[in-house]
């Protein structure tokens, strides 16, 4: 299962506390590309969709859609904001 580095969850719990009052609140991992290129897009959302995996803790719900919770199966998410307050999000191999 996907798992977030500590300023991934510090960095996703701040975006969503911005963007939503809502306490199930989350962010919203999903596929936005092809199987050949695989990329994946994230937003706020105020609940978890139908079917969608939840990973996270009591700071940060995580809301997997299925193509993206498979994909991300063995990765860690991490995050970094730049001089310029822009948030980037890294994908990396979780440690065997």
């Amino acid at each position: 299962m996907l798992t977030l580095t500590e300023n991934a969850n510090t960095i996703a719990a701040t975006i969503v506390a911005q963007q939503s009052t809502g306490p199930d609140a989350g962010l919203r991992i999903h596929s936005s590309g092809t199987d050949a290129e695989p990329r994946f897009a994230v937003t706020v959302a105020a609940t978890a969709e139908p079917g969608d995996a939840i990973v996270g803790d009591e700071e940060i719900h995580v809301f997997l859609e299925k193509t993206a919770a498979e994909a991300l199966d063995d990765k860690v998410l991490d995050a970094a904001v730049d001089e310029q307050g822009a948030v980037s999000f890294t994908l990396l191999p979780q440690a065997v």
